[in-house]
């Protein structure tokens, strides 16, 4: 079993939604297409909003709390036909339940409890990736496969990042586009 976090949320070129999932003691990271609805309450969580009232995914949590429910683990146990297989570890006085579920819905609620997410080794090595990252040197030159760029000005960089952004997205590494994204819109605005 790997242990992995939520990474981030993304959104593909056909506008689903998905989830970035990493682990916590390495570099691999898996994409996991899911729907608008359970990005929406995952996003909820990852930011502590709560809505003034209680989505399904907190009502879930509220009645596992006030039962006395101990949410152990969460674990994405299997990849069969592009569809992902997750269970829940339940512990109510002692006895071990185990609830299929699934991988969204048991994240939103993992989330929400502070509940371990966990990654069978399989999975991961059928459909995990490792993620580029951005590499400057001290004369701030970014590398980018075999060209480097040097930063002359703020429209050289912003050119430089248009340019991996598009070749992310070509790729379907959707965090690194999420990133590439984010610090563009933060250059073109000034902050």
């Amino acid at each position: 079993m790997v242990e992995v976090r939520v990474n981030g949320i993304f959104m593909t070129q056909t506008q689903a939604s998905g989830i970035i999932l990493k682990e916590q003691d390495g570099d691999r990271a898996l994409p996991i297409v899911i729907g608008e609805y359970e990005a929406q309450a995952i996003a909820l969580a990852l930011e502590n909003l709560k809505p003034p009232r209680p989505i399904t995914h907190d009502l879930a949590a509220n009645i596992l709390e006030t039962l006395g429910v101990e949410m152990e683990q969460v674990i994405i146990t299997e990849l069969k036909d592009n569809t992902y297989y997750a269970i829940i570890k339940l512990n109510y006085a002692g006895q071990l339940f185990e609830i299929d579920s699934r991988p969204s819905d048991a994240i939103a609620l993992a989330l929400r409890l502070g509940t371990p997410i966990f990654v069978d080794e399989m999975v991961m090595e059928q459909a995990s990736y490792v993620p580029e990252e951005e590499e400057a040197d001290e004369f701030g030159e970014f590398k980018s496969g075999n060209k480097s760029f040097m930063k002359h000005t703020k429209e050289d960089e912003l050119e430089l990042l248009r340019e991996q952004l598009k070749k992310a997205v070509e790729n379907e590494e959707y965090e690194k586009a999420a990133k590439i994204r984010d610090k563009i819109k933060r250059m073109e605005s000034g902050s």
